[in-house]
């Protein structure tokens, strides 16, 4: 066959053959084309190539262009199969005078006639293609030849039609489509934007594995959009600002993206817009803010007016949608809106390197007071049946926010909605896997196409427990809490949190949040404690709150790392030994002694004596693993050390355990060899109400401390009450 038929047989799509004219069209009139059918015959009866080439090129002629339908295109592959096709792909010699990619350009029209089929774009034949489809996308070649161009067109077909099966983006990933994509695209050669196309059906379909496979091409990818994103004077700005949330990695945003991303974003924001202009580049930033915080926004004055604009646009929109009832929402908008006001109460309470002055503090926290009044409005308008939708469940999570840095304003509107967040947190922490789906679609409706990390915990009882802990100090908030139940809620929610944290579970990959949570928790059965100790005493909950404390707190104080919560369960542990004091849980059982010597433990180690250069005598100092979280710790150690104080006395076998333990021997000897100048007046106070309980609940206390040199040294500091008590018989 010479090359102008084989020329004639690469230009089949012409005459319905190559991809881009497989489209179902017109059926035959019933009866088949009997021409048509004699040249299939000729096709299924080609004994060589050239007999194939000729069929193939009598079957074009009888088939007018866009004239084939589906069955005809079975009929064609079942006459031409899969080998056929396969020897083209892979042929590397064209005949004499013909370019090199003519065969190939064949094949892969072959092949994207028959991908036009979905059962066939799936065949595992057209899947062991994808490899080499691939390769063609980036093949170099005569950018304005026209075979070459209809090539590309095909090969795209294909890569589009098998990216449309159920399993096809995950063959296409595996074949190295990704990086081919995003190197045709960087190329901007012919198709480069059917790439982009492509590029990003992959990276909704599957962003995670996207990333996992093709990582410095698609930051390549992301850089190219950002400065184009830029430098975009016309109406592809606003097109950029959609696809570039798909081209945000899930985990962070190359710092050199931040400066072109911001300053594109300051341009749009800060021109006079309509809504599906603005939309788009708020959601942008909300993405940007999510993954990076405020990170991308550059510091001083320019970064200072473009966040302040950010929160002022957000806190506008959530009015507008919220506050007009009947009105419909803009959900996925006003969530990304929630993500921007969340970054503007992030930075109007951080004391160092805010990127806000303080009048832009005052008037964010003005705007975004108003705009948590419209999201109350709006929750106190959900129905129990809404209360799983995804958009209530963002709403709830702004407002724990708020709530965990501002309670005093919004109080009333605050107390008529917590009947409604107890019961919304009960429902979803009784449901936990509908509260993860939940979490998820949040994340989907305008964040991200990701899943949400830590930062978007999948249940509403942690995003509201910052702001409870500051709401049952307030009699009128906390007589609420109780009054729905949140107290014996927050037990559970706690008991099932621990189990997380307990031998048997693999601590290193659980969040952040899950700690924090357990010692928010904590805080708010200490203000309780506190405030309601009636309530300690009555509840059942806590009676099994206190089993869990003792029965974990001696495997906790000797991990690395979790001193914090440690102290935060001692302290509350012993608080409420005190309260409950009667039960006979704490009268000298196994858990109860283990539960308080481990108590001592964490009281005793936190300071020891320091040489000093240039000196005979040592200073107390903070033990090493003390030092570095005393300013978060220190409150609680003193807490804990009142609490303590106030049980030996209802507790008469504490007395003789904690003198086993040698506490208060120790204690004496640490104040003997330091000098008491070192000693605080705070902590003076401290170690005396320790010793003075002890001395006066045990006479053989008494005997240890006097044989510590304890009458000498209470001199020294000035202990007069423990003086006084060592010095009587």
């Amino acid at each position: 066959m010479s090359c102008c038929d084989l020329a004639a047989a690469g230009q089949l799509g012409k005459a319905g053959i190559m991809a881009s004219d497989c489209e179902p069209a017109l059926n035959q009139a019933e009866g088949r084309n009997p021409t048509l059918e004699r040249y299939l015959g000729a096709l299924r009866e080609a004994k060589n190539d050239s007999e194939q080439f000729a069929a193939l090129l009598l079957v074009t002629k009888a088939v007018k262009a866009g004239d084939i339908d589906a069955k005809t295109r079975r009929r064609i592959f079942d006459a031409v199969g899969f080998t056929f096709p396969n020897r083209l792909l892979t042929s590397k010699e064209a005949p004499d005078g013909c370019p090199d990619h003519v065969l190939r350009a064949l094949g892969v029209a072959l092949l994207a006639c028959f991908c036009s089929d979905p059962e066939l774009a799936a065949h595992p034949q057209v899947l062991n293609k994808i490899p080499i489809l691939s390769t063609f996308l980036t093949a170099r070649g005569d950018p304005d030849d026209a075979a070459r161009r209809s090539m590309i067109d095909d090969t795209y077909q294909c890569l589009t039609a098998v990216a449309g099966t159920p399993r096809g983006p995950r063959h296409l990933i595996a074949g190295g489509t990704v990086s081919a994509l995003c190197q045709a695209y960087l190329g901007h050669g012919y198709g480069f934007d059917q790439a982009l196309a492509l590029l990003v059906g992959l990276l909704a379909a599957a962003e995670t594995q996207c990333w996992k496979e093709a990582e410095p091409d698609l930051l390549a990818v992301l850089r190219g959009l950002s400065e184009d994103f830029q430098k975009a004077e016309d109406a592809s700005k606003f097109e950029l600002c959609q696809l570039l949330p798909l081209f945000l990695p899930p985990t962070t945003v190359p710092p050199e993206c931040y400066r072109d991303l911001q300053a594109g974003l300051a341009r749009i924001l800060g021109s006079k817009l309509s809504s599906w202009q603005r939309n788009p580049a708020l959601k942008l930033a909300a993405r940007l803010a999510h993954a990076c915080g405020s990170d991308w926004i550059p510091a001083g004055s320019s970064g200072s007016k473009f966040l302040a604009l950010l929160v002022n646009l957000a806190c506008v929109e959530v009015r507008l949608a919220l506050e007009e009832t009947g009105t419909e929402v803009k959900e996925d908008v006003v969530t990304a809106c929630y993500a921007l006001m969340e970054l503007g109460i992030q930075e109007c309470t951080r004391c160092e390197q805010s990127l806000l002055k303080e009048p832009q503090k005052v008037q964010l926290v003005s705007v975004m007071k108003e705009a948590i009044g419209a999201v109350i409005h709006y929750l106190l308008q959900v129905g129990s049946e809404k209360q799983k939708e995804p958009f209530v469940f963002a709403s709830v999570r702004i407002l724990g926010a708020w709530l965990a840095e501002e309670t005093s304003s919004l109080r009333k509107e605050v107390c008529q909605l917590l009947p409604f967040l107890v019961r919304y947190a009960k429902t979803l922490y009784e449901e936990a896997e509908e509260a993860n789906d939940l979490s998820q679609q949040v994340a989907n409706l305008a964040i991200s196409p990701t899943a949400p990390g830590p930062t978007w915990p999948g249940d509403a009882l942690r995003l509201l427990l910052p702001g409870w802990c500051h709401l049952t100090v307030e009699d009128g908030p906390r007589e609420i809490l109780i009054k729905e139940g949140a107290p014996s809620l927050l037990c559970k929610y706690f008991l099932q949190q621990w189990e997380l944290t307990s031998p048997g579970h693999d601590t290193s990959v659980l969040p952040d949040s899950v700690e924090i949570g357990l010692q928010t928790c904590c805080h708010i059965f200490l203000n309780l404690v506190v405030t309601a100790p009636g309530l300690i005493k009555r509840d059942a909950c806590f009676t099994s709150l206190m089993n869990t404390l003792m029965t974990s707190l001696p495997a906790l104080v000797q991990q690395q790392g979790r001193l914090l919560l440690a102290a935060n369960v001692a302290t509350l542990g012993l608080l409420m030994a005190r309260l409950l004091s009667t039960s006979p849980a704490l009268q000298g059982t196994p858990a109860s002694r283990g539960f308080f010597a481990a108590a001592i433990l964490f009281l005793s180690q936190s300071h020891v004596a320091r040489a000093t250069p240039g000196s005979d005598q040592a200073v107390l100092a903070l033990s090493p693993e003390y030092e570095g979280i005393w300013a978060d710790l220190q409150e609680l150690w003193f807490l804990g050390m009142q609490a303590f104080t106030g049980c030996v006395p209802l507790l008469p076998w504490l007395a003789p355990a904690a003198l086993r333990s040698r506490w208060p021997q120790e204690l004496l000897q640490l104040l003997g060899s330091v000098s008491p100048n070192s000693v605080k007046p705070e902590m003076v106070a401290a170690y005396q109400g320790v010793l003075v309980e002890l001395a006066r609940a045990n006479r053989l206390c008494r005997e240890a401390m006097r044989l510590q040199a304890g009458e000498e040294t209470a001199s020294h500091y000035r202990m007069a009450a423990l003086e006084q008590c060592l010095s009587e018989p």
